[in-house]
């Protein structure tokens, strides 16, 4: 009887496509891949980012030792970004658990036992980072920069267009940075050429994690004149006060970020502009964090992901001084996540009456979910979609909108899907 495996996947998209070539490895050595409740031995791929990602890494791996006890489980295996940076401490403190592997190499095997829906996938062009900011361990974790060969990924391209997905989203630490370590040329603007000629089928093609001080105008372009690039930018700030960028290893200025923003929606019009900030890093003070929530009150990115500063060690910042008491963190947190919620408000009700092109999601009884070009998976809003005819996954159609919530749309179908 072949040995029954399953995978709890933690943290963001890239390690979920680690979690799809392991298990396709192990599928092909023979053992059978099923649900964590029906399986002998599990595996999870652990997030060790943030304090709030390496807490819920913990408390999954605690969970799977009780199913252990409970004689549910034979073996647990834990892998990925905790046990690269903890492992001598974890294997003292959690002796019920039978391994700990730390990091994986790139994957240059094209195979990947799919943990996505069938109509959208994640493509990871590039694995560790070049950036180097005072916050961040993923250098740690993961290493330097390292792109995968052109012809790794045209072959990945190939066979995602082959089964017909709708959405290719194109990931990595800095997808930006691709290209930098293999020379002659190539580069992000490059690879994206070359996706576009070797692709019949995908419809939409989602590009996550842009580095501020590596977009230039021939990426900008490409993606105005390209319909199946959407018209998305995630652009990761992390601050605008000047002091605190320079503390942070970051490059941008606050005048180099305004311009590079004005640059962005004069070249693509209509286009959907997301960031990531953190707060409450070391030394901001009251007036820093005004200059922040003001900047993001003027601009109105049209999605935002905050994070409270988590001092992790090993980074340059864990020892700066002025470190920001929690609840003064959490204070500043809910301030911006109000704010950005009463601009994604704002900015759905300039929707209503539209017709925006929407990629069907879920089916259920008659309602459907979905997303539009503005979205990406899992962390952007959805559409509430209403249609008298019969919708699947991975259909992409006209959605008229009638209705905004703080977040998502609603709407109905005007014409038959499109894909």
């Amino acid at each position: 009887m072949r040995l029954r495996i399953g995978i709890l996947s933690l943290g963001c998209p890239r390690n979920l496509i680690d979690s799809e070539s392991i298990l396709s490895r192990l599928f092909r050595k023979g053992y059978k891949i099923t649900d964590i409740d029906k399986a002998q031995v599990a595996l999870v791929n652990t997030c060790a980012f943030i304090k709030e990602a390496k807490q819920e890494s913990i408390d999954v791996i605690l969970d799977l030792i009780d199913l252990k006890k409970e004689g549910k489980l034979q073996k647990i295996i834990v892998y990925g970004c905790l046990p690269e940076r903890y492992k001598a401490k974890l294997a003292k403190e959690l002796p019920e658990i039978d391994a700990f592997l730390g990091r994986i190499s790139p994957d240059k095997d094209t195979e990947r036992f799919s943990l996505t829906p069938a109509h959208y996938a994640y493509l990871k062009i590039c694995e560790g980072c070049i950036n180097l900011c005072s916050f961040c361990i993923i250098p740690k974790i993961k290493g330097r920069l390292v792109s995968l060969s052109v012809e790794a990924i045209l072959n990945k391209v190939k066979e995602f267009d082959k089964k017909g997905i709708s959405e290719l989203n194109i990931i990595g630490q800095d997808i930006t940075g691709f290209g930098l370590d293999l020379g002659s040329g190539v580069n992000l603007v490059y690879i994206l050429k070359e996706i576009l000629k070797n692709i019949k089928h995908i419809g939409w093609i989602r590009l996550l994690y842009l580095n501020p001080e590596r977009i230039g105008e021939d990426l900008l372009k490409l993606i105005r004149n390209e319909d199946r690039i959407c018209k998305y930018i995630d652009l990761p700030i992390q601050h605008i006060n000047n002091r605190i960028l320079k503390l942070m290893h970051r490059k941008s200025s606050r005048s180099e970020i305004v311009r590079l923003i004005d640059r962005v929606r004069k070249i693509i019009p209509g286009v959907a502009l997301r960031t990531s900030i953190i707060v409450g890093f070391p030394g901001e003070t009251e007036r820093e964090f005004n200059e922040l929530l003001g900047f993001i009150r003027d601009v109105k990115f049209e999605r935002l992901g905050a994070f409270k500063y988590s001092r992790e060690e090993g980074t340059p910042a864990y020892n700066f001084s002025g470190q920001v008491p929690e609840k003064i963190k959490s204070d500043r947190f809910n301030q911006i996540m109000s704010c950005q919620q009463e601009i994604s408000k704002q900015v759905n009700s300039g929707f209503i009456g539209k017709e925006l092109k929407i990629l069907i999601d879920e089916c259920a009884e008659g309602s459907y979910l979905g997303r539009a070009q503005f979205d990406a998976p899992e962390v952007d809003g959805l559409a509430y979609v209403r249609s008298k005819i019969k919708l699947m996954p991975g259909d992409f159609v006209n959605l008229k909108v009638t209705d905004t919530l703080e977040y998502d749309l609603v709407g109905e179908v005007q014409n038959e899907s499109i894909k």
